[in-house]
């Protein structure tokens, strides 16, 4: 699957559980929306990404890029109820990174 740069990345990171590298795929002022919270600016999406590996451990397995509505489906595997699921990660790009994300 051809995925952007900034895409592929952000999933490595997530399958490192790498906060870190995770954050780095995002603008200063970018927004995060999952699980009807809303995350805001690098910080606040670096707590929530290191809580969220902590306690789920999630690796995340592509399935689907549109290009068009700017989505990526993908198969999450983790120590959460229900698991595997596959979500919904719709995104907005700001100079090559993330500006937005919302998962569904």
């Amino acid at each position: 699957m051809n995925l952007p740069h900034i895409i592929a990345n952000l999933v490595d990171a997530q399958n490192q559980l790498n906060s870190k590298a995770y954050v780095d795929c995002f603008t200063e002022t970018a927004i995060v929306h999952d699980e009807g919270q809303t995350y805001e600016g690098k910080e606040a999406i670096q707590r929530w990404i290191e809580k969220a590996n902590e306690k789920y451990q999630v690796t995340m397995k592509p399935m689907e890029y549109s290009v068009g509505d700017q989505t990526l489906k993908a198969e999450i595997l983790g120590n959460f109820p229900g698991s595997p699921l596959v979500l919904t990660y719709h995104y907005t790009f700001r100079n090559a990174l993330i500006q937005s994300l919302e998962i569904v």
